[in-house]
């Protein structure tokens, strides 16, 4: 029985994924004589081994090391044992054993104790901010870059392993120390959310004294845990009852933050997304600006708020019209607010400096009212049918279309635009069109449209195909 429960499994990923994909799962993976077999190559791109490790849920390690004349290698609680084919071609293998967790009906299913997650990569997801909500105080701590988690009791346990985003899920990468009163491990970690578990004798578990969970695109749940790098403090108020922070980064929500009274004042630690916040405090229902940050100004709408700014300092700069009387700068990163960016005049121009978070923006210049987009940027997108410009912070992508040098208009879309056939414009330069953009660790489709022609990437090998019986290339980005 425990054999067929594995040929369904694999019958299961062949059915799933793409016929025409690059990776043929009926090549790489299969069932000989007891033994589950993989079958891989050396001349793989690092990309491309790692998009099989996610594919089949294979340990990254593993996959990575395969080729270093080791006879064996124990990886995600597995012996694998490596036979070398040719110069290429490397084949790992292990008897199949039943799954010792509950098996899942839908995208997930269990191998070993381990899952395979038939949407692709866990991915670490950005949030604008976040705050922790633990039932006991001391069972996780971050100071100076280092979390510390901690489980009270569980005497019985033998080994308790803590796996999630920050250690992509592995399942013997960081193992817990048992103390005379529980379990504990220190990690390196960045501000920053993550997701995790606990694997205590080999069954994942969330942490009981976790309040903050969410599903893992499946009927599971992963615990979630902020890192903070930032505190609110407002001085004094030592009568007021009720004293809450609110901002943009919330949405204005006037309940969801309420602040802890200290000897000196109220406080609130939190983690913040890089870029530039706007705030009030809320003392007994009235709305305060921070009476020791000089870094206010007006919303544009009567309004005069407190900000924060996280990360570093980009300038929208805007040359000439010095004729002009007032300049303001607006796009979906201030929700294009037309009357809170208000430039300050220089001799040549128009400067103003403004903290955003690694990204994609659009954004315009507002001339005593009238919009125009940055003359000096050569990047637009359109949206809904308005031309804005187009700027990149921190790009880690450039999308390079060579060639081509007699076409009008070449845009870049993709899974990560919704497929708009107008987001993203490329420019030409040195003879190819080029666009820098920021994306997500994760895996991205994508085509060129050239003069409304659709293409994949000539320059891309790894494509997988489509509903359309065509190919869409595919990219990896990695964390």
């Amino acid at each position: 029985m425990k054999r067929f429960k594995w040929i369904f499994i694999l019958m299961f990923l062949v059915a799933y994924y793409h016929a025409g994909a690059q990776f043929d799962p009926s090549k790489i993976c299969r069932v000989e004589d007891g033994n589950m077999s993989f079958t891989l190559q050396k001349s793989w791109t690092h990309s491309q081994k790692l998009e099989v490790a996610h594919l089949f849920d294979l340990d990254t390690t593993l996959v990575l090391n395969i080729y270093n004349g080791k006879d064996e290698i124990t990886a995600g609680g597995s012996t694998w044992k490596i036979i070398k084919v040719n110069s290429d071609v490397y084949k790992i293998i292990k008897p199949l054993v039943a799954s010792s967790s509950p098996t899942n009906t839908g995208n997930v299913i269990i191998l070993d104790d381990r899952w395979m997650n038939a949407y692709g990569v866990n991915k670490r997801e950005s949030e604008t901010f976040g705050v922790n909500r633990f039932t006991l105080f001391n069972v996780f701590s971050y100071r100076n870059g280092k979390a510390t988690f901690y489980i009270p009791k569980r005497q019985e346990a033998k080994q308790i392993f803590l796996a999630g985003t920050f250690n992509n899920w592995s399942t013997r990468q960081t193992p817990m120390t048992k103390t005379d009163s529980g379990w504990i491990v220190t990690v390196k970690l960045s501000p920053g959310k993550y997701t995790y578990k606990f694997i205590v004798d080999g069954k994942w578990m969330e942490d009981p004294y976790n309040k903050l969970h969410e599903n893992d695109h499946s009927s599971w749940k992963n615990s979630v845990v902020f890192c903070y790098n930032y505190r609110f403090f407002l001085k004094g108020f030592q009568n007021s009852k009720n004293v809450r922070v609110a901002g943009s980064f919330n949405g204005w929500n006037t309940k969801q933050l309420p602040m802890v009274r200290t000897s000196g004042g109220w406080v609130l630690y939190m983690f913040l997304r890089e870029g530039t916040h706007s705030y009030k405090f809320i003392v007994d229902g009235e709305w305060i600006p921070d009476p020791v940050n000089k870094a206010n100004r007006q919303d544009g709408r009567g309004n005069v708020n407190s900000y924060v700014a996280i990360g570093d300092t980009f300038y929208f700069r805007l040359k000439g019209h010095l004729e002009t009387n007032r300049v303001i700068v607006a796009g979906n990163f201030n929700e294009w607010n037309d009357g809170e960016m208000l430039m300050r005049r220089t001799k040549t121009g128009w400067e103003m400096p403004y903290v955003l978070a690694p990204g994609n923006y659009e954004y315009k210049f507002i001339l005593d009212g009238t919009w125009i987009t940055d003359p000096d940027n050569p990047y637009t997108v359109i949206s809904g049918g308005v031309t804005n410009s187009y700027l990149t912070i921190k790009p880690n992508h450039t999308f390079i279309l060579d060639g081509y040098t007699f076409a009008k208009k070449v845009v870049v879309t993709g899974n990560f635009s919704g497929w708009s056939p107008e987001n993203y414009q490329m420019i030409i330069r040195d003879n190819h069109w080029v666009l820098p953009i920021h994306l997500s660790p994760g895996k991205y489709t994508y085509k060129f449209i050239v003069d409304n022609k659709w293409i994949e990437d000539p320059d891309n090998n790894q494509w997988e195909s489509n509903e359309y019986n065509t190919k869409n290339s595919v990219l990896w980005i990695e964390p």
